[in-house]
């Protein structure tokens, strides 16, 4: 199913149908390509950073649930996002850790400028196999109106 905006009435709630594993091989390519931080690179370099043991960068998490939310609410031709009002990390991602995320709608109305498409403003909950949150982001999406509802 693709969503449009009269798919995502406030108050809608999705979860992933899929979780993802954090291996500790990409953990730390990712790290090494884009977050070359203590905490990321490695045990030893971990063992003295903040957090005192390897953990994902939080850019990694982001990218990871970014994938599950194309999955979870796919829009027509790709949503297209419009704003983050709040990227917040709750506690590190380990290796061997399991995230899924669960979306819900805040607020959905019709575009005042673009007619044929609505905004949409959601929290997305990235959550680990605890069900603990890891992430928490809010942020605003442009996805289409059925045509004919404009």
């Amino acid at each position: 199913m693709e969503y449009h905006l009269e798919d995502l009435p406030v108050g809608t709630k999705l979860r992933s149908a899929r979780r993802v594993t954090v291996t500790r091989d990409r953990l730390l390519a990712f790290a090494e390509e884009f977050d070359p931080q203590p905490a990321h690179l490695g045990d030893e370099q971990a063992a003295a950073s903040h957090f005192g043991v390897l953990c994902a960068s939080g850019w990694h998490t982001a990218a990871i649930s970014m994938r599950l939310m194309v999955e979870t609410m796919p829009v027509p031709g790709g949503g297209i996002g419009a704003g983050i009002e709040a990227l917040n990390w709750l506690r590190p991602v380990l290796p061997g850790d399991s995230l899924g995320i669960e979306v819900e709608v805040l607020d959905s109305r019709a575009s005042r400028s673009r007619p044929d498409k609505g905004i949409v403003r959601f929290r997305m909950t990235t959550l680990n196999q605890d069900e603990q949150p890891v992430q928490v982001l809010t942020a605003h999406v442009l996805v289409p109106r059925r045509q004919g509802d404009a």
